[in-house]
Order: C-alpha cells, then structure tokens, then sequence
C-alpha cells in the first residue's frame, strides 16, 4: 500500500498547488493556452534526472505510449483550465473529478480486453471514493452546465489517456527512464501550440515577461507541482494496472485538503476561492468526508 500513501501526499501538494493556478488565473495570466505551455514547456527541467538514469531510446511502441501519455497531459491541462477561467471550481472540479476514474478504468477495461477488472469490495471502494469527491465540491447554487460539462470530460479524457499510457510505460521500463520521456511529450505538445498567433502574440508582443510577482508565484507553484506530479507518477508506477482508476478517485482526498485551505484563505482572498458556510453545506462536506474515509478503509482492509 506504499502506493496509497505516495498518491495522498501528492494530492496534499496538489490541493496547495491548485489555489496558486486559480489565483493566476483570475489574475496575471489570464489566457488558459498561456498557463499550459508554461506548465508543459516546463516539463524541460526532467531533463536534470538525467545523472540519475541509464538513458535510452524506448522501444517504437512504448515511445509513442511516452509520448502520448504527455502530450494528453497538457491537452487536459489546458481544457480544465479553459473551465477554471469560465466557471467557478464548484462547476468544474465536481465534473471532472468524477469522470476521471470512470474514463480511466474504462479505458484499461478496453485496451486490456476485459482481463484487468476489479473485485466486488474494490469495485465498492472506488465508487465511495467517486462518490465522495463528487460531494465534497458540489455545490447546487452553481449547477454543472451543459458548457461545462463538455469541457470537464474532454478534459477528463485527456488526463484519462495520460495515466492509462504512463501506466503501460512503467510497466516496461524504469521508473525516472519512463518519466522523462512523458515530460518530453509534455514539451513537444507545448511547442506545438507556438503555431497560435494569439498564443506567439500573448507570449512575445503584448506580454513579453511576467512580472515579478508573478513569475516568483508561477514558478514557485510549478516547483511544487513539478514535486507532486513525480509523487502521482511514482504511484501509477507502483499501483497494479487494474488499480490505476484508484489514483484518480483518490483525488476527493485533495478536496478535502483544499476544503480546509480554503476556509482558511477565504477571509483574505474571497476572489479566489469562495467557500459559503451553512449547515447544510458543512453537513454535505462530512457526509462526503466519511464516504472518502470509508472508501479508503475498504481499500486499505
């Protein structure tokens, strides 16, 4: 289960590196395309494991897989912040973070011909476990749109595809070996988007730097997201195939970290992240929290 621990502390990182994305956001870096090829193009710095690996050529197949699983990476980046600039978290993130798992495990279901499946009390786990993220950001003032919801499951998608390939790359080759090679995937996607005018104009015209503050902020947050993101690969890596749908349900665990970082930070930054307090709303954040707890015990026992 060392697995279940790496994936928890990734998503505690997660959660923290998720309040610097929105306050960018709703700030100095207002384009969603702007946001992904910084946070792809930034993949480069995998390069420094270099000293640490045996470097190699993957095999044709598996580095298409590196590849793909990269590149869909960024692509779900940039859609789910497409939706973080258009809709409020309550929208997006309830969507999303339950599609995830469902596409994800669906996806290995088909790709493995029906031969990599769950037994009845994990099949019970993971759906307390969607269940319980979908409840700890639902928020019924801000319905899910239809707008949303088609952003949210292409988004889904894309990030569905990145773990199912990374998956199959770790299962063939070694852990740092294979990470390299999907953050270079990652790379190559945000290159492509240099053929956006828009994209070249917001970079090089319009803005040609980020400010201080904000380049101090992003890079900051990218660090520690770079960190979390090893953290999630090392436990895609570790978890068997069958259970990689679990690192995404797992993701009501951020949820509920962010829940309490938001409390405490909407006092000082309400245009960020509005967290509204009623008991209605608390008494639906501890349902949700049990179902969570209880998820991960059946998962763990």
């Amino acid at each position: 289960m060392l697995w279940l621990v790496i994936a928890i502390l990734a998503y505690l990182i997660l959660a923290v590196v998720f309040l610097i994305d929105k306050y960018l956001l709703v700030g100095s870096i207002s384009n969603p395309k702007v946001y992904a090829f910084y946070v792809g193009v930034l993949g480069i710095a995998v390069l420094l494991l270099f000293p640490f690996i045996e470097f190699s050529i993957l095999a044709n197949r598996y580095l298409i897989f590196a590849l793909i699983a990269g590149a869909s990476f960024v692509l779900g980046t940039l859609w789910f912040f497409k939706g973080l600039k258009l809709f409020e978290p309550s929208r997006m993130v309830p969507a999303v973070g339950g599609i995830l798992p469902i596409f994800t495990f669906l996806l290995i279901f088909i790709f493995s011909k029906g031969k990599e499946s769950l037994a009845f009390w994990e099949i019970i786990s993971f759906l307390l476990l969607i269940l319980g993220s979908f409840l700890i950001t639902y928020n019924k003032a801000e319905k899910v749109s239809l707008q949303s919801l088609k952003i949210s499951t292409v988004a889904a998608f894309f990030f569905a595809l990145s773990f199912v390939f990374s998956k199959y790359v770790y299962l063939e080759y070694p852990f740092l070996l294979g990470l390299v090679w999907i953050r270079l995937g990652g790379v190559a996607m945000a290159l492509i988007f240099l053929f956006s005018r828009q994209l070249r104009s917001e970079l090089f015209k319009e803005k040609p730097g980020l400010e201080k503050k904000t380049a101090v902020v992003f890079f900051s947050g990218q660090a520690v997201g770079a960190g979390a993101g090893i953290l999630q690969n090392w436990a895609v890596a570790l978890v068997p195939m069958a259970y990689v749908a679990f690192i995404n349900a797992l993701q009501g665990v951020q949820y509920a970290f962010l829940l309490v970082f938001a409390a405490l930070l909407s006092l000082k930054l309400p245009g960020i992240i509005k967290e509204e307090i009623s008991k209605e709303i608390i008494l639906q954040k501890i349902i949700a929290v049990l179902f969570i707890g209880a998820g991960l015990a059946v998962l763990a026992l």
